[in-house]
């Protein structure tokens, strides 16, 4: 079984909060971070977008 890209982004993202709660991060570690939390957000906001677009409004003659 392969695991999604996302999936790995999300564990990685994990990951450095974890250490950054327990030692702390280094410079080049909260910059991989926040790169990791907006390729999340575009992911997410793709997503969202996508299931956005599938909507359709119905007009229910009951609700009047």
């Amino acid at each position: 079984m392969s695991t999604s890209p996302i999936k790995i982004v999300i564990e990685r993202i994990n990951e450095l909060s974890r250490k950054q709660r327990t030692i702390g991060l280094e410079d080049w570690e909260r910059e991989e971070q926040e790169a990791l939390r907006q390729e999340y957000l575009s992911f997410i906001r793709g997503q969202v977008n996508e299931t956005l677009s599938k909507v359709q409004i119905a007009e229910d003659p009951l609700i009047q």
